[in-house]
């Protein structure tokens, strides 16, 4: 229990700290050291690229290498005591396999032979003979250096020199020059190694011929997904007055009118199964039960909690409202999702060949089996740690950076009084602003992240490393610090996203901004609850509508083809897909949501209205502080709890308004 001197303590810490909020009238730069720091670290990223490129990683990974440490389409120099080094293979581009489908799961690599070659075999090779005569054709020698293609079908020796036959039908891979074979039953193989849930593995075969199958389907199907999502974006500028009602009623109907037609499905199916049905017909019938099944419990729950929260909606009307203005003052907000995505895509591509090259660096060092692997040796070859903190700091940067974006043009236009004011584009503005003052806040923000990600990062791989091997007591520590920083990590992330918005109002660095917002959220905490419950629930109505209304497309379309193609795996990712697009979109309105209430929570605090004290808010966001009063005066006099829940945020602080 809270006692009276805590009280005063957490009281005395709101009042020392006040400080007064000047919006938007100044700019000054805001933890400059950390933009230094940042910009070493990427100096660091850059020297790992440079290096692997010096060293001939590049070389390695664009052209391939053999086992014995040539690369191939070049002249080589000789690695001393490996043999077959040293060769001239400028007429030899390729590299193939001579066991193309003997993958190695430990080590995540192909455990065969690699051989530098002039050309694929475009056709299956049945027998040495066939080998023989592709090399005299063709002129591809597809056995070991040291057999001519003479000695291919006497030579002893051909059996492990060369390839495994029938050799599968291969194509060059573009850009990496490596044959791969065409038909990839092989890798299927693998992919059923890795999944384990499979017993069988003709389950496996007929999952991916589903997916290959339904292709065209998929595709249209998420380009569906991400139509649904920008229609709902430009819905919401319109009518976000009855938004939250809009969309509660849709995912009532639309989870009751699914469940209705899994369970008809279900019983058509059963009902027209003949005593021949093929074994596809039944898997699609047993998964039709399942979903069936699944959306009743989804749909009872929904019901509960839609009936519970039904009455905590007023703020959170306001706000969407608001936030509807403002995507029809700051349209481009609407592309944000677009153009982080296509930097995060960009940094990603960069990052994933960078640790290619890391693969390929190093001086070649014979191994057991007498070929040549290449090796970093001393500091070196630590430099993919350093690798990998730059992939989860950069990253987190780039997410920093549109939130940063987000909340300077929100900002801008919640406390532009006159909104014919605004700039021409408010969120090239706020990127301009973000450049040239806040980069280093967005950079220490990310690191804050970084840092609690990284053990996160790694308990779940030591967790998974001992899977099966650890004791009870150790899987529930184990899960339960997991669970911890992963808690901690979405706190850091919300205060976060409050300390850009402080600092886009009052251009002050990280940790000022940071306690300034924590103080203005604790004032508020039970609306800040109030708001991540009500409004939370909302958007994700919004984003289970577009996923419910994708998958029933997919189910009425894939339907049709019940009879040869397992559709389980092709509506899984669909709706994966369209749930990854949904919150992508939504989520910038969530953000918009939050920062216009840590706004509002800014003016009703030192506004009150009167003459030199004027509010910035909307009239909607007037109307419900008016409501909101008559409510709570209401409820004081019936002693109810809905009018201390509709207390307004100035009225909380005596004092500081």
């Amino acid at each position: 229990m809270i006692t009276t001197d805590a009280l005063a303590v957490l009281f005395s810490l709101v009042n020392s700290s006040k400080r007064e909020w000047k919006p938007l009238e100044d700019h000054s730069c805001t933890d400059v050291p950390w933009l230094l720091l940042f910009i070493l670290f990427c100096i660091g990223m850059g020297f790992i690229c440079g290096f692997s490129i010096a060293t001939g990683a590049a070389a390695r990974l664009l052209s391939g290498y053999d086992s014995y440490g040539n690369i191939c389409g070049q002249k080589n120099v000789k690695v001393e005591g490996i043999v077959n080094s040293g060769l001239d293979l400028t007429q030899k581009k390729y590299v193939f396999f001579l066991d193309p489908c003997n993958i190695d799961l430990v080590h995540q690599k192909i455990k065969s032979i690699a051989l530098c070659v002039s050309a694929c075999p475009r056709k299956e090779l049945k027998s040495l003979a066939d080998i023989q005569k592709f090399a005299e054709t063709n002129g591809s020698t597809l056995c070991s250096y040291e057999l001519q293609p003479s000695e291919y079908t006497t030579d002893p020796r051909a059996a492990k020199l060369c390839p495994k036959y029938p050799v599968p039908e291969s194509a060059p891979i573009p850009f990496f020059h490596r044959c791969a074979p065409v038909n990839i039953s092989c890798y299927a193989k693998f992919a059923e190694a890795l999944i384990t849930f499979v017993s069988d593995s003709s389950v496996l075969h007929r999952l991916i011929s589903g997916v290959m199958t339904s292709k065209e389907i998929i595709m249209g199907l998420c380009l569906l997904s991400l139509v649904l999502s920008m229609i709902l974006m430009v819905i919401i500028r319109y009518i976000s007055r009855v938004l939250v009602w809009i969309l509660t009623i849709l995912v009532i109907l639309g989870s009751l009118g699914g469940t209705g037609v899994l369970w008809w499905l279900y019983a058509k199916q059963r009902i027209s199964a003949g005593a021949h049905e093929t074994q596809i017909a039944k898997d699609n019938l047993q998964a039709l039960l399942i979903y069936a099944i699944a959306a009743t419990v989804f749909t009872v729950i929904m019901l509960l909690i839609v009936l519970i929260m039904r009455k905590r909606v007023a703020l959170t009307i306001a706000l969407f409202h608001v936030a509807g203005k403002v995507f029809i003052h700051l349209p481009l907000l609407v592309f944000q999702p677009f153009w982080t995505f296509f930097v995060l895509i960009v940094f990603w591509t960069y990052w994933i060949t960078v640790l290619l090259f890391l693969g390929t660096t190093g001086s070649p060092v014979p191994n057991e089996e007498g070929f040549v692997e290449f090796r970093m040796a001393g500091p070196l070859k630590y430099m993919w740690w350093y690798h990998v903190v730059g992939l989860i700091w950069i990253s987190e940067f780039i997410l920093a950076c549109q939130q940063m974006t987000v909340a300077g043009a929100v900002v801008t236009y919640y406390f532009t009084r006159e909104k014919r004011n605004l700039p021409f584009t408010p969120i090239l503005a706020s990127v301009n602003r973000l450049v040239c003052y806040h980069l280093g806040t967005v950079a220490k923000g990310s690191f804050i992240i970084t840092l609690v990600k990284i053990p996160r990062m790694i308990l779940m791989y030591i967790h998974t490393q001992l899977k099966g091997k650890e004791n009870a007591c150790a899987r529930c520590m184990l899960k339960a610090c997991i669970c911890c920083l992963w808690c901690l990590e979405k706190c850091l992330t919300y205060l976060n996203q409050n300390a850009y918005t402080a600092t886009a109002i009052n251009s002050t660095n990280f940790c000022t901004s940071a306690k300034d917002a924590f103080v203005i959220l604790v004032e508020n905490a039970l609306r800040v609850a109030a708001i991540n419950t009500v409004g939370d629930f909302m958007l994700f109505l919004g984003k289970v509508l577009i996923v419910c209304s994708t998958g029933l497309a997919g189910i009425m379309l894939l339907n049709y083809q019940r009879d040869y193609t397992i559709w389980v795996l092709p509506l899984i990712i669909v709706c994966l897909f369209a749930f990854l697009v949904a919150h992508c979109f939504l989520s910038i309105y969530e953000m918009v949501v939050d920062v216009l209430f840590l706004c509002f929570a800014i003016d009703t605090k030192y506004n009150d209205g009167s003459p030199g004290r004027e509010f910035y808010m909307d009239k909607v966001l007037m109307e419900f502080v008016e409501n909101s009063r008559k409510s709570m005066k209401e409820a004081g006099r019936g002693g109810g709890a809905e009018g201390r829940e509709l207390k307004p945020m100035g009225d909380q602080t005596p004092g500081l308004a």
